[in-house]
């Protein structure tokens, strides 16, 4: 049964059909043809884990961000990042890696960060003087640090995976997001510097920097005030999530005053689209999960690897291997439901915490996000700064040794994490 449904996705795949409607047809396919189940049985296995109370931060947690995101906050949180660091070599860069970070705690998504934060800057950037490709390549590496910024989408899913606590994940996601930050910023500096980019020569008063620190207060505040929320333990994730929706509407109409009915239309409309997405893979993976652990395929593979890899050290490198390769082509909310149980056994074998192994997993996958040949974020950036892949790449390579110096630090170092 495990074969047919992997031979079925992998055809599925070869047409270019989308992740969740192959887990589907693929999966129910291999269950209902080959397996013990009717084809009823296979429909409910599809539709179980839709019904989850801790899956409706999702949708809430998508609003509030989107409501954040579309009004005048992005201006204010360009505005500050730009007084910040616009003066150093490869400023402008770092604006955009400030600005993603902060987006982060906001937003919660890699896709829409890029998608935002690039239509903004990078056209400044090329007006500025800077190189399209490396505009678009600073955007598709700094927006993956949504995915570790709380509220992570990525995070969320990882814990219904794994029945891990969602604070614990968004508490210890925080430093290796900051991680990322501070060495793209470091790689802006170091590029500009090296190829003579230029700097903003505007300068500013400390009153006028004060005056946009508050006006950008609100959203700065924002991944604390979950994070408190959540590790005090106050609220829910769940009811975390509501609550960043009222936040997010008392600051759009009470403090930046552009809240308007097509505003709030806008954001329902790209919640319930990106929400049915992600509950599509939910339910897709709910059904592959259910036929690779009838075949005791986690438990064999956790055996396997603990048997000839012996060490956690090299089980470890084995697993990071393994998903950069599967980050390269399959997208990281499907990667984290396909991928996730069967981690999970490996990780109870060798005694790796799974709080270590949330974080590993959304900082390998996300490198996927920017990598070719099917990385979202690169394809997203690269479109807005009409530039060539095979360009962006290029001035990706500095972004991807940040990034795997990061992976090596919490996969071999996990006091930075479980703390």
């Amino acid at each position: 049964m495990t074969v047919q449904m992997l031979i079925g996705f992998i055809l599925f795949m070869l047409m270019a059909m989308p992740v969740g409607y192959s887990l589907v047809i693929s999966g129910w396919a291999a269950l209902s043809v080959f397996g013990p189940l009717p084809s009823s049985m296979a429909v409910m296995k599809i539709f179980q884990p839709t019904q989850s109370f801790p899956l409706l931060a999702i949708p809430f947690f998508i609003l509030s961000g989107s409501l954040m995101m579309s009004g005048r906050l992005g201006q204010k949180l360009v505005g500050l990042a730009s007084m910040l660091v616009g003066k150093y070599h490869g400023g402008l860069g770092q604006v955009t890696v400030v600005g993603s970070t902060v987006f982060g705690g906001v937003s919660g998504s890699a896709v829409a960060e890029a998608s935002a934060l690039g239509s903004m800057l990078i056209p400044w950037q090329k007006r500025e003087g800077y190189p399209g490709a490396f505009g678009a390549a600073v955007t598709a590496s700094s927006s993956v640090i949504a995915g570790l910024m709380p509220p992570s989408i990525p995070l969320i899913l990882f814990a219904t995976v794994s029945n891990t606590s969602i604070a614990s994940l968004f508490v210890a996601a925080v430093i290796p997001a900051l991680l990322l930050a501070g060495g793209m910023m470091t790689a802006c500096y170091l590029v500009g510097k090296r190829r003579g980019f230029p700097r903003l020569t505007l300068k500013y008063t400390r009153a006028e920097v004060r005056s946009t620190l508050i006006s950008a207060l609100p959203a700065l505040l924002m991944p604390v005030f979950i994070v408190v929320l959540l590790r005090v333990g106050i609220a829910t994730p769940t009811e975390v999530s509501i609550i960043a929706v009222a936040y997010a509407l008392v600051v759009s109409a009470a403090i930046y005053r552009d809240l308007t009915a097509d505003r709030v239309m806008s954001a329902l409309v790209n919640t319930v689209i990106t929400t049915g997405i992600v509950m599509l893979i939910i339910a897709a993976a709910n059904i592959i999960a259910y036929i690779l652990t009838s075949g005791g395929v986690p438990q064999a593979v956790a055996q396997w690897s603990v048997e000839y890899l012996k060490h956690p050290l090299l089980i470890i490198l084995a697993i990071n291997l393994l998903l950069l390769f599967i980050g390269m082509f399959l997208d990281l909310p499907a990667a984290i439901l396909l991928l996730g149980p069967t981690l999970v056994s490996i990780a109870n074998a060798i005694g790796l915490d799974l709080v270590q192994l949330g974080i590993i997993m959304c900082v390998n996958l996300s490198i996927g996000l920017f990598s070719p040949p099917i990385g979202t974020t690169l394809f997203v950036a690269s479109a807005i700064a009409r530039e060539r892949i095979g360009a962006v790449v290029k001035e990706l390579l500095p972004f991807y040794l940040v990034a795997i110096i990061v992976l090596l630090l919490v996969s071999y170092v996990p006091a930075l994490i479980l703390y």
